[in-house]
């Protein structure tokens, strides 16, 4: 997410900058812990000054540093998270670029129903306020097909202990699972379990593509992640090729990833705001750029925000990992994967 937008703010600045502006990415690291986003935000917000936050990642973190934005008028612009409470109207300082976890989940669910007839879904999920978006958002899918989870197992975020929800899914044998979580304990799940049992495996994109896809270690064949951002790899869509050319002027030993676009996504939408406003800017100034608007075409992907609308993008793309360990974008679910 950091490299996607240092390539965004390196490439507008080698063209000038913005109204004669450099712009300057300062970056904390919160260990994935909330006492330390926490800590982190606040001195990002009283001592560094910044103009505005770019970028937050996490659910749990984002809802501790997101409150400490709201309370001193600092813009909270495109979270890596696709937490449902970052949609609140009432949130003005709050910009969310990609789609929500509901929306992701939303997507899983219609896959499965439709495409291979499934109704007995588990889920695997962090147990913070992230693994419980995501398992209500699978709840809320069911439900509207007259169907519940036929089980659900917890794990303890950064602790990597996920033995006992393995082997709980292994006993239940469901026809699928969909694993809410970090790429270090998604990964172990499925390998854990496909040595048992091979359901249909589906995770969300928080999991950061690339990343899962090594991790899993030849395992990941037949896996699906939903994604909030076009293909890293189709160059035929204009901002994706801006950022393959951006990307390899700034470090050549890079290679495209979904995270990365986000991030350099959510670095072109800053930047849209910036522009807007001319030399006179004002956090206000660039918040209204980004609120009222209407379409922000950023070179073929397209974000809409209105008064009671503060996410820009309701796209939700399906991936699935292939025998060689690459993604695939692909339209519906298929067994022989």
């Amino acid at each position: 997410m950091r490299l996607g937008i240092k390539v965004a703010f390196y490439e507008v600045n080698q063209a000038g900058g913005v109204h004669g502006r450099r712009l300057e990415l300062k970056t904390m690291d919160d260990s994935y812990e909330t006492d330390y986003a926490l800590h982190t935000t606040r001195r990002l917000i009283e001592k560094v000054g910044v103009f505005a936050l770019i970028g937050a990642v996490g659910t749990p973190m984002t809802r501790v540093s997101s409150p400490l934005a709201h309370e001193a008028g600092v813009p909270f612009l495109a979270p890596f998270t696709g937490a449902e409470f970052l949609r609140d109207p009432g949130l003005h300082n709050v910009v969310n670029l990609r789609a929500s976890y509901y929306q992701e989940t939303e997507e899983m669910i219609a896959r499965l129903t439709e495409d291979l007839g499934v109704s007995r879904v588990a889920v695997f999920y962090q147990d913070d306020s992230f693994g419980a978006n995501g398992l209500e958002g699978v709840r809320r899918a069911l439900e509207l097909r007259g169907l519940e989870p036929v089980g659900a197992w917890d794990y303890q975020r950064n602790s990597g202990a996920v033995r006992q929800a393995a082997s709980s899914l292994v006993e239940l044998d469901p026809e699928a699972v969909v694993l809410i979580g970090t790429q270090d304990a998604v990964a172990s799940t499925i390998k854990l379990v496909s040595r048992d049992i091979r359901p249909v495996f589906m995770t969300v994109s928080f999991v950061g593509g690339t990343a899962l896809a090594k991790a899993v270690e030849g395992h990941g064949r037949g896996v699906y992640v939903t994604q909030v951002v076009p293909f890293p790899e189709d160059a035929s869509l204009p901002v994706v090729a801006d950022y393959h050319a951006a990307l390899a002027r700034y470090d050549p030993s890079e290679e495209p990833g979904f995270v990365s676009l986000e991030g350099y996504l959510a670095g072109r939408l800053a930047i849209f705001g910036l522009e807007a406003c001319g030399r006179e800017l004002s956090r206000e100034c660039f918040m209204d750029s980004l609120n009222t608007t209407g379409v922000i075409d950023l070179d073929g992907f397209q974000l809409k925000f209105g008064p009671n609308d503060n996410q820009g993008s309701d796209s939700v793309f399906l991936t699935v990992v292939g025998a060689d360990g690459e993604y695939r974008q692909v339209d519906r679910l298929d067994r022989q994967y």
